[in-house]
């Protein structure tokens, strides 16, 4: 288990406003572009995966990094609309299986 996550990784701190993706960007609630940072951080995660040989991720749901077939739609309402986040994205394109954290029982 290698415990990670992306937003960090590409350089956001903790806590930071909220975000979510609009028109294919990362914007923040201050209205802040922060697409540089999440696609850094998702090339991280997939350097990482690949180096340590992981085929499956456990990611936060609906997150605009992690999330994997849901995620908020882009006007911070809690509207949730099909799609992925940034980094889950990029690490399905390399074949890396991704699991939503309420799914984690199925793994057992």
């Amino acid at each position: 288990l290698i415990p990670i996550c992306p937003e960090i990784l590409g350089g956001l701190p903790t806590p930071r406003a909220a975000v979510e993706i609009q028109n294919g960007r990362c914007i923040n609630t201050d209205g802040i572009d922060v697409t540089e940072q999440f696609e850094r951080g998702a090339k991280e995660v997939l350097r990482l995966a690949k180096l340590y040989n992981c085929d499956t991720v456990i990611f936060q749901e609906r997150s605009p990094s992690c999330g994997s077939g849901q995620i908020y739609d882009g006007s911070f309402t809690g509207t949730l609309t099909t799609g992925d986040g940034m980094t889950a994205r990029l690490l399905k394109e390399n074949g890396i299986k991704i699991i939503g954290d309420s799914k984690i029982s199925t793994l057992i």
